[in-house]
Formats: structure tokens, C-alpha cells, sequence
């Protein structure tokens, strides 16, 4: 069966017919037409995915992401590779022709595309911070402080401090969260600032000089400054492992390393926590970035067992060991 839209062009022809079959006319094209007004009244369960056009293996994070946001989305889901060179204006006109009202922004060139949005809802996904935290909502893929100390505490039951370096200008936001959570948990949060990689190299050496292993942990945050792979997580690595202090961060390759444990991104169901931000009525957003609490446990047994720590594998569930 053929079916046709009611335009105001075909309204003013049909106007022409008797009053009866003009009416006719117009229950059927509103009844069966498959036209442009209709898919424009669905438009706000229509999400669009904006990501960085890469090779893998990092556009697979990106598609586990998506697949999560499909899963959680409420009509269609459009995913667009952006380059460097996208006509923000372009897509987004596209974007809203075919009825895409909020959009998710994943990784720098997602967000740099989406940001220039100005007609369209824009949900932050797949970054560490915001360059304008007042502007956007999402998740970060910082995981939450309290999951990482609760997770601490589990592992570590003798834990009573947590040594952080960190630089303001990239982890104040995350050292501001885990004070807290680390007060709610009944932990001592040493937070020691560095400007620069020298000053960070600085701040590890005078900290485990006087480092306890048995009640002191050291957190590894996600900082360039302060959690350099070339620098400082060889010296961190050493230093732990010779004092028998539990080293923890957010990085999977860190464990791999020896690094006690760590939290990393959940791909799936953080796209599903986006999908549901990105659905959720503007009067429930909140504003900025919300740590990131679809995460998977990696673990270091090794370590573990130098520093002395009886785990039960049984009791937990890593979702990545390493010997």
C-alpha cells in the first residue's frame, strides 16, 4: 500500500473537493503518512552519538559505548565518526532533519564537533574533564572516589591513609570529591600538590621516606603531571614494591604492570548511564561531570601476595587478574 503525506501544497489542491472527501483525505495522511512532521514529533527519543573517526583499537571503546546507548535508548540511536574537518553547522542541520534532539559527545573530537551545537541538547561522554564545566553535562571517565576507596578498604582492611600527589590545574575536581569520600569512609587523605613533573618526583620521594606500609596506601590519579608513565610510575612502582605499600589507580595497563588494583570504564554500561543522562528531563540534569561509576576491577595478584595480602578470589569479582 502507497501511503503520502498531507503537505500544505496537497491541503490546498484537496480543498477543492467536496467537504467530506477533503476530510477523508486528511485522516488518511494523518493516519498512515509516513511524512516528516511525524518523525519531527519523535524526535526527542531520537539520540545522536558523536564520536572520533580512529582506528582501533581505540574506536572499539567507542562502539562498546554506543552499543551500551543503544541498549538504553528509548527510539533511535544515529552514530557519527567526526573529523577534525566536520562542518559542525552541517551535521547538526542534518542532525535535526531526521529528528535527533539530544546528542553524545564522546572524546575530544566528539566534544569539540557537538560543542559548537547551538540547537541541540549536548551529553559529555568519554573524556577526563571539561573545558568548560559549566556548560556541559555527562560522565568523566574519572571513577568515583568512594568506589576506589571502598574497594581499597576491601582489599586492604589496615588501610588508614591515602597519599595522592596531584596537579591543581588537572586533578583538583578529583582531589576535591575524594576528601570527601575519603572522611565518609573513615580515611585519612594526604593530598600533596605539584606543579610539574619535577615537583611530583619531589613529593613521592619525601612521602615514602616516611611511608607506613601496614596503615598507608598510595593513589595513582588520572593526572599527566603527576601519574607520567615515563617518570613517575617506574619510581612509584619501585618504591611500593620495597616498602610493601598498596599502589592503586585508574589505569588497567598500571595492574598489568604491578600496580595493585585499579577501576576502569564499564564501556557498555557507561553508554547506558549516558543514554539515560541524555533522556532524563533538563530539570533533573545536573551541570558538569559526574565521576564515573560504570567500572570493571583489575587486579595484580603478585603484588598482592608480596605485600601480604590473603584475598579470597572467590568472594570478589575482578573482571581482570594479572600474575
Amino acid at each position: 500500500m502507497q501511503y503520502f503525506c498531507v503537505t500544505p501544497y496537497l491541503i490546498r489542491i484537496f480543498s477543492d473537493l467536496p467537504r467530506r472527501t477533503f476530510t477523508l483525505v486528511l485522516l488518511a495522511g494523518a493516519v498512515m503518512g509516513n511524512c516528516a512532521w511525524a518523525s519531527v514529533g519523535a524526535g526527542p527519543d531520537t539520540l545522536a552519538v558523536v564520536f572520533p573517526d580512529i582506528g582501533e583499537p581505540y574506536r572499539k571503546v567507542f562502539t562498546e559505548i554506543i552499543d551500551g546507548v543503544e541498549q538504553q535508548a528509548r527510539g533511535k540511536v544515529r552514530s557519527v565518526a567526526v573529523g577534525p574537518a566536520q562542518d559542525a553547522a552541517e551535521l547538526q542541520t542534518t542532525l535535526r532533519r531526521t529528528g535527533v534532539r539530544t546528542v553524545i559527545a564522546l572524546g575530544r573530537q566528539g566534544l569539540k564537533t557537538a560543542g559548537a551545537f547551538d540547537a541541540l541538547g549536548v551529553v559529555v561522554g568519554g573524556i577526563s574533564a571539561l573545558p568548560e564545566q559549566e556548560r556541559f553535562r555527562g560522565i568523566s571517565l574519572m571513577p568515583d572516589p568512594a568506589l576506589l576507596f571502598t574497594w581499597l578498604k576491601t582489599l586492604v582492611p589496615g588501610v588508614k591513609r591515602v597519599i595522592v600527589v596531584y596537579s591543581p590545574q588537572q586533578s583538583a575536581g578529583a582531589v576535591r570529591l575524594a576528601r570527601d569520600a575519603a572522611r565518609a569512609q573513615g580515611l585519612e587523605l594526604v593530598a600533596l600538590e605539584a606543579q610539574d613533573l619535577a615537583a611530583a618526583v619531589r613529593r613521592y620521594e619525601t612521602a615514602f621516606a616516611g611511608i607506613d606500609g601496614k596503615r598507608d596506601a598510595v593513589w595513582l590519579p588520572q593526572d599527566a603531571v603527576t601519574a607520567d608513565d615515563a617518570t613517575v610510575l617506574p619510581l612509584v612502582l619501585r618504591e611500593s614494591w620495597n616498602r610493601n605499600v598498596a599502589l592503586f589507580s585508574s589505569s588497567i595497563l598500571h595492574v598489568k604492570k604491578g600496580v595493585l588494583f585499579a577501576l576502569y570504564p564499564d564501556n557498555a554500561a557507561l553508554g547506558r548511564e549516558l543514554a539515560a543522562l541524555a533522556q532524563a528531563p533538563d530539570a533533573t540534569a545536573k551541570i558538569g561531570l559526574q565521576p564515573l561509576r560504570a567500572v570493571k576491577v583489575a587486579f595484580n595478584t603478585r603484588t598482592a601476595g608480596h605485600i601480604g595480602l590473603t584475598v579470597n578470589m572467590e568472594q570478589h569479582s575482578f573482571d581482570a587478574i594479572f600474575p
